[in-house]
């Protein structure tokens, strides 16, 4: 399988599209997900666009939602070989915030579950949680393996890929 091509969208992602999500002055989510991933055109050209870099190209990311901002979520294509859903969730903000938000798409839906979206994560990672029980419903029917809280997601993701904004730095110009 080539993930380059890859563009299934995964039923979770569809599954977390369907929510309404709440941004409640700064207590909720700040996420509109998309149903279906951004085109690659589309997501090359956004990519050039905040870094400044017109050699790149979006191959590595699969943009699936955006925050109030602008700022964009995506699957980071760093795994080779693995199927989307192992791919770790990125956060690229509107005004250069940047973070690995959770290790692979079942930990992400955990994070949703307990009300932390990506721009939550990076900006805002020591705030209580606030439980989603819809979001908790489609963690439970589509993640892999136990529960996890938002704070464990957030450290797990953040252990593994402690060089992500280097990584990002490096790509602008």
């Amino acid at each position: 399988m080539s993930l380059i091509d890859d563009r299934d969208f995964p039923a979770a992602l569809a599954a977390v599209a369907e929510f309404d999500f709440d941004y409640d002055d700064g207590h909720g989510v700040d996420l509109y997900p998309f149903d279906d991933f951004v085109s690659a055109e589309e997501t090359t050209d956004w990519l050039r666009s905040w870094t400044g870099n017109h050699e790149l190209d979006g191959d590595a990311f699969r943009v699936f939602g955006k925050d109030g901002t602008g700022g964009q979520v995506a699957l980071w294509l760093v795994r080779p070989d693995a199927p989307l859903i192992e791919q770790p969730v990125v956060f690229l903000g509107s005004e250069g915030e940047t973070g690995v938000v959770a290790r692979n798409l079942s930990d992400y839906l955990w994070l949703l579950a307990d009300g932390f979206g990506p721009f939550e994560v990076v900006e805002y990672p020591d705030r209580d949680p606030h439980p989603q029980e819809a979001l908790t419903a489609i963690a439970e029917r589509h993640a892999r393996g136990p529960r996890r809280s938002a704070h464990e997601v957030m450290a797990a993701a953040a252990e593994e890929f402690p060089d992500f904004q280097k990584t990002i730095d490096d790509l602008c110009r």
